[in-house]
């Protein structure tokens, strides 16, 4: 399902990223060499205007002192360049409107706009002679009536709506003749406003090549140098196969023109003499028109030189940061020598240690970490570089050092709770996972045992001592038998035989724990009735209970009871007393065997 789904997402991105490819119209020289070029408003523009929107984009790109220097060259030629393709555009606009023949609709409307022209020569004139009236001693219409600001403003809105009216015919008669002269101009006015604006913006300056790449000093800004100025020179290469095929649409344009300048003059003159004036007129056009498309040749020819400068700046300082990226490699494997050469030299040093095995290899590895840590930072270092921002810097130490003490810190956090109401002490007998013994001291970071044995020897040291981090006990769990109260349940184990008295025996040795343990057995139910009766443990007894179970030699007595951790080896004690005593009475018909090695630990209940 993942792979599925993922699948899908794929799938969708690319068919978006193909609805959405005309987005990269702007800058055609990525595109797939289609001959259209659109203008700011992203419609389909008559005038070519990729040159500019070329050197526009590269401009952007530039990085060096040198690389913005023939990003202006390239932008003031090419900005030349189609500004001599609207003129010649106007011209031959202008040019093919002399020889259209009106007819039908477009008759039509040339007639409706020389009237509406009239028109609006005549609405200027009333309102130029309303605005004079209005100024002078004595204001009255022609007629006799006065005149006021009212009259001036209906002459104005008169004239706004016939000019208005005139704009919409203009239009309605190019559409019918082909005339494109409008559309021409107002392309180039709307390209004028887009140069005045992009030299507001346009920034200069920049370092020398040598001085940016030296700039680049780590090996992550300079592998990324090194990329993006590949990706400039194979755009550069692109604008430069475009100017070069400009050139070569522009030379055939200039012969195909050129011969057709040479046909009409050597064709037979006009009788005529206003058709000989307008041939002569068309053929001066045409002339006009040759030199503008040698301006545009010469131009683009000097563009494409620039374009080809200026990739072989790139290629140099391509030249330069692969000479820097080397360097920084060999920075890294010098590092790298240098701690395979301190890791060695340590190992000799070891070998024949003047201390004992144990701290030798402590060393050892404290030193061969050093050298770890301390070659991988600086091969980062060369990498990335040193953080500049004290944000960075304060967050990477911080976390860096969370993740390496978060053991001392829960250890720290862990002494409070330890210390705490709940906790333990020195001289307590505790449990902490598994591990059993007598609290010998409670430090800021770490807790220290006298281990005991097990449960049945608890009290009875193993002579280790054992340390642990404070968060080894908050991490997991740990009892306390030495807190508040104290008490636990104990017990011992007698084997006794079939032929015993057996009832007598029990009632005995119910009566012995009953008398031993009386005063306990008080206080412990009161302190179980005051600090658990809201967990409802009041109806819980601290009675001695015995159990009886049949075994293979007769039968065997357990016998539980409640008392305090730090009392029950001598509580035990004497109640193996006395209940020898009372197996060894005349009346017992066979004296039973209390077997000390079924004695059971502590069990806290």
């Amino acid at each position: 399902m993942i792979l599925l789904a993922l699948s899908l997402l794929l799938v969708a991105c690319l068919v978006f990223s193909w609805t959405t490819r005309d987005v990269m119209g702007n800058l055609s020289f990525l595109g797939n060499g289609s001959r259209s070029a659109r203008g700011a408003n992203g419609k389909k523009s008559i005038v070519d205007l990729r040159p500019w929107q070329t050197a526009q984009a590269l401009g952007a790109l530039a990085v060096t002192a040198e690389e913005k220097e023939f990003a202006r060259n390239a932008q003031r030629l090419a900005d030349h360049e189609v500004d001599q393709a609207f003129g010649s555009a106007l011209r031959q606009a202008t040019q093919q409107a002399q020889h259209i023949t009106l007819k039908g609709d477009a008759l039509a409307l040339s007639r409706k706009v020389s009237q509406l022209q009239d028109l609006i020569k005549q609405d200027q004139a009333e309102v130029q002679r309303i605005t004079t009236e209005l100024t002078s001693p004595s204001s009255s219409s022609k007629d006799g009536a006065p005149v006021d600001a009212g009259d001036l403003e209906v002459a104005k809105a008169q004239l706004g709506l016939d000019t208005d009216e005139l704009a919409d015919a203009n239009q309605d008669l190019d559409r019918a003749t082909g005339d494109q002269t409008a559309q021409i101009q107002a392309e180039l006015n709307a390209h004028e406003a887009a140069m005045r604006q992009y030299d507001k913006q346009v920034q200069s300056g920049g370092d020398i090549a040598v001085v940016a790449a030296k700039r680049r000093g780590t090996l992550a800004a300079r592998v990324k140098a090194w990329f993006d100025q590949r990706d400039r020179y194979q755009l550069l290469q692109q604008a430069l196969q475009q100017t070069n095929d400009d050139i070569a649409k522009l030379t055939a344009e200039h012969n195909a023109l050129e011969a057709r300048v040479n046909a009409a003059s050597s064709a037979q003159a006009a009788s005529d003499r206003a058709a000989k004036l307008a041939e002569l007129k068309d053929r001066s056009s045409m002339n006009q028109i040759l030199g503008i498309y040698d301006d545009r040749i010469q131009t683009t020819q000097q563009l494409a030189l620039v374009y080809g400068r200026w990739s072989a700046q790139v290629q140099r300082q391509h030249s330069i940061v692969l000479h820097l990226i080397v360097r920084s490699f060999a920075v890294i494997l010098f590092i790298g020598i240098c701690m395979v050469l301190l890791d060695a030299l340590v190992r000799r040093l070891m070998t024949y240690p003047t201390i004992d095995r144990r701290r030798s290899q402590t060393l050892r590895s404290i030193l061969q970490l050093s050298i770890q840590v301390a070659g991988g930072l600086l091969i980062l270092l060369v990498i990335f570089g040193t953080p500049r921002e004290t944000p960075t810097i304060l967050g990477l130490a911080t976390a860096a050092l969370t993740i390496a003490l978060q053991d001392f810190i829960i250890a720290f956090l862990g002494w409070f709770v330890l210390v705490g109401k709940n906790g333990i002490h020195v001289g307590d007998w505790v449990e902490i996972n598994g591990v059993g013994g007598e609290v010998t001291e409670v430090r800021l970071f770490t807790t220290t045992l006298l281990e005991t044995g097990t449960l049945a020897d608890k009290g009875l040291p193993t002579g280790r001592h054992i340390t642990f981090m404070n968060g080894f006990a908050i991490r997991g769990k740990y009892f306390n038998f030495s807190t508040s109260g104290q008490w636990m349940w104990d017990e011992i184990s007698v084997s006794l035989p079939e032929k015993a008295d057996i009832h007598r025996i029990v009632d005995g040795i119910h009566a012995v724990a009953i008398q031993e343990t009386e005063q306990n057995v008080r206080i412990a139910e009161q302190e179980w009735k005051r600090g658990a009766s809201a967990a409802g443990l009041g109806r819980f007894s601290a009675t001695p209970v015995e159990i009886l179970s049949p075994s293979g030699s007769g039968i065997n007595l357990q016998v539980r009871y409640v008392t305090r951790a730090s009392e029950r080896f001598d509580l035990r004690n004497r109640l193996y007393q006395k209940i020898v005593g009372l197996l060894r009475e005349p009346d017992a018909a066979e004296p039973a065997s209390a077997r000390s090695g079924d004695l059971l630990g502590a069990k806290n209940k």
